[in-house]
């Protein structure tokens, strides 16, 4: 499967069905993507594809944890029919540990179904998925899961999410459980997976709300920033600690800076400083965490300038980094 329409994941019952890969969706249909994020019916880079679009590119998204009806390709669509959704919708495989996604102790309105809500659970490995989200697509969001009513955005800090290249998202972004009727219900004292019991099943179910969520997470005021995540940067060349440039970041530093390496490729560019490249050899270099990344940022894309750009990048161990990329 490279392709795929709609059709072949009904949202009924809820939350849907999902398909077993990471993928981009966009008019109905959707696009296999590559643990790479190389579109596989193409082989484009995920950005060119974006850009190709006029779509914003992976560093101008933010990492948003779905566990529940926005993984199903027609839930997509609905959203883009009735809530206003625009532009391709990049969703992305995650193996989530220590967290759960359960039933929830309300109906929804329009349907009687009984929603998911999230929950932090020991020992427990579940399959979801994390949408890379622009700006508008975080607006609609809030609008379908009722952001500040029903459910809250918040910064996970509960479980590990890890994608299928590696990436480890430590308080990415996830709409949790708010009003009483979202909270988990407990049936004899105990959440109900939804990977153990289906929504004809879940409708019937009789318990209690949970007193609280049980997740260590903190609510998002307004707008999230695509530069908080995440908030530390990967520097190879002049940024290093005691190098030429170390002046310049040193006052945006929150922590001790570690090295560190990833995967590509650096070779001199001739001007004094060098440029880093995809590939497979290990770079090393250092990790920086930063206070206001958004200023912090700013910064260093002035000073790195229109021959690189920033990119998520990751580390051995799978921790995501900013990184600046020669542009080619």
């Amino acid at each position: 499967m490279s392709t795929f329409e709609d059709a072949e994941y009904p949202a009924a019952p809820y939350p849907g069905a999902r398909p077993s890969c990471s993928y981009v969706q966009l008019d109905g249909k959707g696009w296999q993507l590559m643990p790479s994020w190389q579109v596989t019916a193409t082989g484009d880079d995920l950005d060119t594809w974006l850009a190709a679009r006029d779509a914003p590119t992976l560093a101008e998204r933010v990492p948003v944890l779905t566990y529940g009806s926005n993984a199903n390709p027609s839930k997509i669509t609905w959203l883009r029919e009735n809530l206003g959704l625009e532009g391709p919708v990049v969703v992305l495989r995650a193996e989530c540990t220590g967290l759960a996604a359960v039933w929830a102790a309300g109906l929804r309105v329009v349907d009687t179904q009984r929603p998911v809500t999230l929950t932090a659970m020991p020992g427990a490995t579940e399959t979801h998925a994390v949408w890379m989200a622009d700006p508008a697509q975080v607006r609609v969001l809030d609008v379908c899961e009722g952001r500040g009513e029903r459910y809250q955005l918040s910064r996970l800090r509960s479980g590990t999410v890890r994608l299928e290249d590696g990436t480890v998202w430590d308080e990415l972004l996830s709409y949790t459980g708010k009003a009483e009727i979202r909270r988990p219900l407990l049936v004899s004292g105990e959440p109900v997976r939804c990977a153990s019991l289906g929504q004809a099943e879940a409708q019937n179910l009789t318990g209690t709300p949970a007193p609280a969520m049980n997740l260590d997470v903190s609510a998002v005021d307004g707008e999230p920033i695509p530069e908080d995540y995440p908030a530390r940067v990967f520097v190879y060349g002049t940024l290093r600690p005691g190098a030429s440039a170390w002046e310049l970041v040193e006052p945006w530093v929150d922590g001790e800076p570690y090295p560190a390496s990833i995967h590509g490729e650096v070779f001199d560019t001739g001007f004094g400083y060098p440029g880093l490249l995809r590939g497979t050899n290990e770079v090393p270099g250092w990790v920086l965490p930063l206070r206001t990344p958004g200023a912090a940022l700013a910064t260093l894309d002035s000073y790195e300038g229109d021959e690189y750009r920033r990119i998520r990048a990751i580390t051995a161990d799978g921790t995501v980094c900013w990184a600046y990329l020669w542009k080619t």
